[in-house]
């Protein structure tokens, strides 16, 4: 089973479940982006609309032809797809972005997380594994396959000397926050679900962050799936009550 994990919600592409997803493949090589194409287009609601070769043709192509995902090789001449991910989604917010890579390196799969990539898949696996990361970005989630996943875990772990295991310093609200950002949850969601002010959800995000030392979305994503909080029992809704006050 695939390692999935949600996170961002936020500039989703427009597409209902009866429309076919646009989909760029941007590999330098021929081979690789022709059955990369013979798969995806096995599927009726996938559509292959464009191709590129170097990563400098990709923002205008995913411009031109409206795409709603680009399947991203890491390394391609002109600009890597990191760099390429960056310029991509400045111009175009929307579009999601799925790495793949010949590596397995927890950098490259970082740094793809960072740029705001939500999927990462190695060309070993790009078979069923790259088709299970169109499905979770149609439905708003965050794939990263096993060979990825077990990488990030990695490197929360040892990226500290005692580790990223901090969550014991987190209140009960603040863990709950943690999951339901990790869950893809948007702040005014997350508000509904806890029947706490959306302000509130904000402070709690700025405090996780401060207390975990990690710097946006992403990376709360990826220190809860290191912990083991994706995947786990979903938060339910407490008992409603009176909004909680947005004081720090």
């Amino acid at each position: 089973m695939g390692g999935t994990l949600t996170c961002r919600t936020d500039d989703m592409p427009s597409v209902t479940p009866n429309t076919a997803l646009r989909v760029l493949l941007a590999d330098d090589h021929r081979l690789v982006r022709d059955a990369l194409r013979l798969m995806l287009e096995m599927e009726p609601d996938i559509k292959v609309v464009a191709e590129a070769s170097n990563g400098n043709d990709v923002p205008h192509l995913a411009r031109q032809m409206n795409v709603d995902i680009v399947c991203m090789d890491i390394a391609m001449p002109g600009m890597n797809g990191i760099e390429t991910t960056e310029k991509l989604l400045a111009v175009m917010p929307a579009v999601k972005v799925i790495g793949l890579s010949a590596y397995v390196d927890q950098r490259f799969i970082l740094d793809m997380l960072q740029a705001g990539a939500v999927g990462y898949v190695t060309k070993a696996d790009a078979g069923e594994e790259l088709l299970r990361a169109v499905r979770a970005v149609r439905r708003q989630q965050t794939y990263l396959c096993p060979a990825a996943a077990a990488a990030v875990t990695g490197a929360m772990r040892s990226n500290t000397p005692q580790g990223r295991f901090r969550n014991g310093h987190l209140g009960a609200r603040e863990r709950q926050v943690l999951q339901l950002v990790a869950e893809g949850n948007t702040s005014p969601r997350i508000a509904q679900i806890l029947h706490i002010a959306p302000s509130t959800v904000e402070v709690h995000r700025r405090n996780l962050m401060r207390k975990l030392d990690l710097h946006n979305v992403a990376e709360l994503t990826t220190y809860a799936l290191s912990c083991g909080m994706v995947g786990s029992q979903p938060v339910d809704a407490v008992p409603s009550r009176q909004p909680e006050e947005s004081d720090e």
